[in-house]
């Protein structure tokens, strides 16, 4: 059986680059301007989802004071600016998908944000270190379904059982398992446990070719 590494499938935002903190930022003032504060309680449903999802979250949490619409379309405004203005590559980040490269190894960005805020992190990191990337709206359903990792993968025509997902929330995490990837968890602000086929670990710092080969092998 072959149990060599075919692909690194990568999630975006708190993984690769260090826009958890600008989602967050960008969910708090809106919740601000509708009165609300949020809670550790809304994490589950603001990180890791798409913007409807969190549009849909808060138009709930303020009880028929807000348009779910309306708010998904001033959440992307406020996160997309704030991106473009303050992104950072996490710790790491641009050195793994360098030696990803340098072992000629696919590579995929797999992303519940929508694809001008993808682009924007594309140009940040490299384009030249992806062979493929999903952005939200691109498939049926996005995390934590499986789909966007289904989609990844489909383009990439590799087996699932032979990829890694590096993911930094349960909801990616769900989406990826979901798909039939092993799982490098590298956790943000919630925190995730290991598991069968899932490894967790502090930093990409502590991530190398061996680590994501041994991961591969042991699926």
């Amino acid at each position: 059986m072959n149990t060599a590494l075919q692909a690194v499938l990568f999630d975006m935002d708190g993984t690769l680059v260090d826009t958890e903190r600008l989602w967050l930022r960008a969910v708090e003032e809106e919740a601000l301007g509708l009165g609300l504060a949020l809670t550790a309680e809304d994490l589950a449903f603001v990180l890791g989802r798409a913007i409807d999802d969190s549009a849909a979250h808060l138009a709930a949490r303020s009880a028929g004071r807000a348009d779910r619409a309306r708010l998904g379309e001033s959440l992307e405004r406020r996160f997309t600016e704030l991106v473009r203005r303050e992104l950072v590559p996490m710790p790491g980040a641009v050195e793994l998908l360098a030696a990803l490269g340098a072992a000629g190894l696919l590579t995929a960005l797999v992303s519940a944000s929508p694809r001008p805020v993808v682009d924007t992190a594309l140009d940040a990191l490299g384009r030249q270190w992806f062979t493929t990337s999903v952005a939200e709206g691109e498939t049926p359903r996005t995390k934590p379904f499986p789909d966007p990792y289904r989609a990844a993968l489909t383009a990439l025509g590799v087996d699932p059982a032979r990829c890694v997902a590096v993911e930094d929330t349960p909801t990616g995490v769900a989406s990826a398992e979901a798909a039939g990837c092993a799982v490098l968890a590298v956790p943000s602000y919630a925190a995730i446990a290991p598991a069968p086929r899932r490894t967790v670990v502090r930093s990409l710092l502590d991530v190398d070719l061996t680590l994501l080969r041994r991961l591969a092998a042991a699926s």
